[in-house]
């Protein structure tokens, strides 16, 4: 009779190679060399009795054996992290990390002040925050790397829970001493035959502003005359101050530039746009109580 057993440490170490999909970068993620972390999955298959993963070229995927460990695996490192978590609490021990991720907007913008006011009421607890694109903390959060995210448009993968935050309006910014700096408004055909910079593929305002012009019938960004891409909101705004080109961004994220008149905010005809933050969890993990004060907080604040 087969008698399946493993360590937390083997389905730690399996479940990186599940997430990351790769032996040499899992190995990384858990402080190993490759090799040991083959022979430790080696070891798990054996004890269980079958193959859990496959290999296809490059890449690593679970067998169905190794999904169905998988899923109960994440729920039993879950529940050993919360048991550890909740023990130290009872014990007087609040003291903790929140590994956590924003996207450009809310991750250089608002998340600062919010932490801030988090610490206020949690002075035991420190909170890590990972600023990346919106794609990249989405699969942050997936692979268990940070905790909990916010990003700047709604995630529709299947595991991960998306909650709306706070609402963003997404403005034309275009430099003091642009002939349009004195008005108001320009219409989408005089946009079409300027220079613009866009953000990166995975940016969160990306995705919305190809939405819009989608929803307008144009052929997304396409349309424009693009003189640069830029993978954050600082490096565009240093473009357009330098008459690089123009750009659509948050309000939020120009609001210095607007005051210090840098940099002018215009709405464009027909094109009103604004865009939520969303918070994301995956659902199948087990939130940890640092991880709950913050996600309950977040859900509680108004900007």
């Amino acid at each position: 009779m087969l008698i399946v057993d493993f360590s937390f440490r083997e389905l730690e170490i399996f479940c990186r190679v599940v997430e990351l999909e790769s032996f040499s970068r899992a190995a990384e993620a858990v402080f190993l060399v490759q090799a040991s972390v083959s022979e430790r999955i080696a070891s798990l298959e054996k004890k269980v009795g079958t193959r859990l993963l496959d290999r296809l070229g490059r890449k690593v995927i679970p067998t169905a054996a190794g999904e169905l460990l998988y899923k109960h695996a994440v729920l039993l490192l879950q529940m050993k992290e919360t048991a550890q978590q909740e023990m130290e609490k009872f014990l007087g021990l609040e003291q903790g990390e929140i590994s956590m991720g924003g996207s450009t907007i809310p991750g250089e913008y608002i998340l600062p002040d919010l932490i801030g006011r988090f610490n206020k009421q949690y002075p035991h607890l420190s909170v890590k925050l990972i600023i990346a694109d919106s794609s990249e903390i989405e699969n942050r959060v997936l692979a268990g790397e940070i905790e909990i995210g916010v990003i700047g448009s709604k995630s529709l993968h299947a595991n991960l829970l998306c909650q709306k935050l706070w609402q963003d309006e997404l403005v034309l910014a275009v430099p003091a001493g642009h002939p349009w700096a004195r008005r108001k408004a320009v219409s989408l055909q005089e946009l079409r035959e300027a220079p613009f910079i866009l953000r990166e593929e995975g940016s969160g305002t990306l995705k919305i502003l190809e939405a819009y012009l989608r929803d307008c019938g144009e052929n997304g960004t396409n349309a424009f005359q693009v003189s640069a891409r830029f993978g954050s909101s600082t490096a565009v705004k240093e473009g357009i101050k330098s008459g690089l080109g123009l750009s659509i961004l948050s309000a939020r994220a120009i609001e210095t530039e607007v005051k210090a008149g840098l940099i002018k905010a215009l709405k464009v005809k027909g094109l009103a746009m604004s865009r939520n933050f969303f918070l994301i969890r995956n659902k199948l993990r087990i939130a940890s109580p640092s991880c709950k004060a913050m996600h309950d907080f977040l859900l509680s604040e108004k900007l």
